[in-house]
């Protein structure tokens, strides 16, 4: 079942929103070469903590950590460990917060030193096909126009999709329906109407589009180790263009 937000309700989506934005902000200020993903999971927890947030993931089905952290071949769900980034990895970095009872989530990949222009573009293009998915995530259109707009603009440049994990509603529950895939025709699936929430997050890999995953039950990669980006937003479903709740100024700007 869909659940529609009530303007309030959104407006306190939108909160916890952008304290999840604010924290990714924070937590990039820290990444270089040298640093673990557990410092990062350390920041990360303090920050939404101290802002009164309790973090999404942390416990969820078992998760151990408040980040996940995911480098180069690690498409979602990486652990944080005490292994050090290395100068020229990417790093996909997850959020999520509970703020007076509702949920922000939201990714970002982050370049570690001085990535390659291959991985560059492969997170430009990445971070492009979720505007592309944004741009049609109106009251009207359907769920398959935001995957055939991800998917399109992604494998015109060259890359694969994900396709075995997949956005979602977001609400009083981090997972909520609808599921938002990244790939799809255009003019299928349910029709988007004004009051939904959802999180869109392509997974772009450079090569293909399996994945697996590691025996710690959690790391997902891809199958030929070649590296996978991913961005992720919440919008609310307006009659006009998407009211987008997480932002990535704090991290750009």
């Amino acid at each position: 079942m869909i659940l529609i937000k009530t303007a309030e309700e959104i407006e306190l989506l939108r909160a916890s929103n952008l304290l999840v934005s604010r924290t990714l902000a924070e937590v990039g200020k820290a990444i270089k070469p040298g640093v673990n993903t557990l410092k990062l999971d350390k920041i990360a927890e303090e920050y939404l903590r101290d802002h009164g947030g309790i973090p999404g993931f942390l416990g969820y089905n078992g998760f151990p950590a408040t980040l996940c952290t995911s480098r180069n071949d690690e498409v979602v769900h990486g652990i944080p460990s005490a292994r050090e980034l290395k100068d020229g990895d990417i790093l996909s970095v997850d959020c999520g917060v509970k703020l007076h009872g509702y949920f922000g989530d939201s990714a970002y990949t982050f370049p570690v030193g001085e990535p390659s222009e291959d991985y560059r573009s492969l997170m430009v293009q990445t971070r492009e096909s979720l505007f592309k998915g944004i741009e049609v995530a109106v009251a009207g259109n359907r769920l398959g126009d935001i995957g055939y707009a991800i998917q399109s603009h992604a494998e015109k440049a060259g890359y694969s999709v994900v396709r075995e994990m997949v956005g979602h509603g977001l609400g009083k529950n981090l997972h909520e329906e609808p599921e938002v895939p990244n790939y799809g025709r255009r003019g299928s699936g349910i029709k988007l109407k004004e009051g939904m929430v959802i999180c869109i997050e392509p997974m772009i890999n450079m090569g293909t589009r399996f994945i697996e995953q590691d025996k710690d039950g959690w790391t997902i990669r891809t199958t030929d180790r070649k590296p996978s980006a991913h961005y992720e937003l919440a919008v609310a479903i307006t009659k006009g263009e998407a009211d987008v709740l997480s932002t990535f100024e704090y991290i750009e700007n």
